[in-house]
């Protein structure tokens, strides 16, 4: 864990509004994947740096945000500004590069896993086996944005994939925790999990555990 991870982390607890973790059923403990809703710019602030589980979390990251020299292209490709709002002229040449002088610092110094789109992808794989087999946990946002502070619907289900090659080399059965992180009421709840069943390929149950993801996320709690 960076220095300047750690520092900002406690920035944030010491100088936001503190968050309350529930959790809809007990947690058995067991390396598992957390599967939070965005909650625009904040999301992954939020859960890194006020989790109840905090120090045992390792967020896949998009490799492209890590490099200054490839932050600039995601930040405009990522709905950074409202497209056709009377700044873009001036946003589209500067936030990207001032996002490519603080960001990549930042993540770099994050205890997480980059998220490759290419073959490289297995050391994406790789380096969550290995937070897993130490008994810690993934933290994952499914999430596509499809616009100025949005997300749609459609989640990515690519990360599913790690289930089976979990299962196969260190004989662990994950479970995916849903995560609504609700910044009004200060509050992450967690729902109930969708296991992992070694007996099914994971084609065919890829559709349910996503279901469950969703429900979780994009449907805002009740505390009654």
């Amino acid at each position: 864990m960076g220095k300047l991870y750690t520092v900002l982390a406690a920035l944030i607890r010491g100088f936001s509004q503190p968050m309350t973790t529930v959790w809809d059923v007990p947690f058995d403990g067991a390396p598992a994947v957390f599967c939070p809703n965005h909650a625009g710019a904040f999301g992954p602030m939020e859960i890194c740096a006020k989790f109840s589980l905090r120090k045992k979390l390792h967020p896949w990251m998009n490799d492209g945000m890590m490099h200054a020299g490839t932050t600039p292209a995601y930040v405009r490709q990522d709905y950074w500004w409202k497209p056709g709002c009377f700044w873009e002229p001036l946003l589209t040449r500067t936030l990207p590069y001032i996002a490519a002088a603080l960001i990549p610092p930042i993540l770099r110094s994050v205890p997480g896993v980059p998220v490759y789109h290419d073959n490289r992808v297995v050391q994406t794989f790789r380096k969550s086996l290995a937070y897993l087999q130490a008994g810690e946990h993934l933290v994952i946002f499914p999430e596509q944005p499809d616009g100025f502070q949005s997300h749609g619907p459609k989640l990515n289900d690519g990360f599913l994939h790690i289930a089976p090659l979990v299962y196969r080399k260190l004989g662990i059965a994950l479970k995916f925790y849903p995560v609504f992180i609700d910044r009004k009421n200060r509050v992450m709840r967690v729902g109930p999990p969708a296991p992992y069943d070694p007996a099914v390929p994971i084609t065919g149950q890829s559709e349910k555990i996503m279901n469950i993801i969703r429900a979780g996320i994009q449907s805002p709690p009740s505390y009654t």
